[in-house]
């Protein structure tokens, strides 16, 4: 790296990384991006020792099972930018809050995130995180170099904001079985995934509401 860039881990969380549409809609956002490096990404399947490892800080949080069970039940997108740490403030702006709820209009979450902390992207928050986080995973998977297509399949379905109204009615326990089973279905349509990563796949999703 040259003088003033530094480094930021990037991961696809599962809601981004099979649900086709907003797939391609976030690759679009960030390989047109002409303040940032994309040096690498690809499929990586993290065990679950890793991603407690990644989420330490969170260990006393009543979501942290859940969590590691999210970001290791099937294969995410890992990769690695670089960029100048104000490029990385910029698109940790665009990004939005972690907060599905209290996303930004605009944001890349408010657009495609799904509710509460299903929330599309992982971009390390500061240049020591970014330094932490892509030393961390380097010791799992080779960050550098390309070797993931998500472009394709853009004009699949997005229920993305449905999905966010049922959501929230599972979270508030409102026509909940009804609910649940309507987001389960619309997964479907928006994901290639068939079977038993089916399953996984919506199971992790609704576990978070």
């Amino acid at each position: 790296m040259t003088d003033g860039v530094v480094a930021a881990l990037l991961i696809f969380k599962p809601d981004a990384a099979y649900r086709l549409a907003p797939r391609a809609a976030i690759w679009r956002f960030l390989k047109n991006r002409e303040d940032i490096r994309l040096k690498g990404l690809r499929w990586f399947h993290p065990p679950e020792e890793l991603i407690q490892r990644h989420y330490d800080f969170l260990q006393t949080r009543p979501f942290f099972p859940w969590l590691v069970d999210f970001m290791s039940a099937l294969p995410v997108v890992v990769g690695k930018i670089e960029a100048d740490p104000p490029a990385l403030e910029r698109l940790r702006y665009d990004l939005g809050e972690t907060r599905i709820q209290e996303a930004r209009p605009g944001s890349i979450r408010e657009r495609f995130g799904i509710y509460g902390g299903v929330n599309c992207l992982h971009v390390s928050d500061s240049p020591e995180s970014g330094a932490k986080e892509t030393e961390l995973w380097s010791h799992y998977v080779q960050l550098e170099g390309l070797e993931a297509l998500l472009g394709e399949r853009s004009d699949e379905p997005d229920h993305t904001y449905r999905l966010r109204s049922l959501a929230a009615q599972v979270s508030a326990g409102v026509h909940k079985d009804l609910a649940a089973a309507t987001i389960l279905e619309l997964l479907q349509e928006e994901t290639d995934l068939i079977g038993e990563d089916l399953a996984t796949f919506g199971r992790i999703i609704l576990d978070a509401f």
